[in-house]
């Protein structure tokens, strides 16, 4: 530092009429030199004293808020891949649930098929049943009918035959005994 002084100092003692005299502006000019250390030295004092702090300050401000940025984007990032994750997550859960629901809709419509397929041959087989339940009434109706018509087609036969006619009554019971006698199983005999 003494050493930077001394150079000073002998820069300034130097002449001024050598200095106004030299016109190149390349040259050192001591008196020059030291009075442009001294103004930069207090200008360096005002500015780190008053000017720098401030600065640095806004400067670390703003390197802090964009860290914070940062940060608060990665969080983001992370929660958005985490919400993308859920919303993926419940997606798959309703395709599952959708097709739980159709292959139930398919189960269900294959029963109530086979219901209806079974409801339907159980009713034909009903039908058929009360059909020959019918035609067996109508048959033993039709064979009551013919003995009855044959009963009095053999009274009136006999009558004429013996010209006398006995009482309707007794007829009847002679000829109801007959045909009783005769399986009802063969209408042909």
């Amino acid at each position: 530092m003494n050493f930077l002084v001394l150079a000073l100092l002998q820069a300034a003692s130097v002449a001024p009429e050598e200095s106004a005299n030299s016109g190149d502006l390349l040259s050192p000019n001591g008196g020059l030199m030291f009075w442009t250390l001294v103004t930069f030295a207090f200008l360096f004092f005002i500015l780190w004293k008053f000017v720098f702090p401030p600065m640095f300050a806004a400067v670390e401000a703003r390197e802090k808020a964009l860290e914070e940025a940062i940060e608060g984007a990665k969080r983001d990032r992370e929660a958005a891949a985490q919400a993308l994750a859920d919303q993926q997550r419940q997606i798959e859960a309703a395709r599952n649930e959708a097709q739980q629901i159709v292959a139930q809709g398919r189960q269900t419509g294959e029963q109530v098929r086979a219901q209806i397929v079974e409801d339907t041959h159980r009713q034909q087989q009903q039908m058929l049943e009360s059909a020959r339940r019918e035609i067996e009434q109508e048959k033993t109706r039709a064979i009551a009918e013919i003995r009855r018509e044959a009963i009095e087609l053999a009274i009136a036969g006999a009558s004429k035959v013996i010209e006398k006619n006995l009482d309707d009554q007794s007829n009847r019971k002679i000829v109801e005994s007959f045909l009783a006698s005769i399986p009802a199983g063969d209408p042909t005999r």
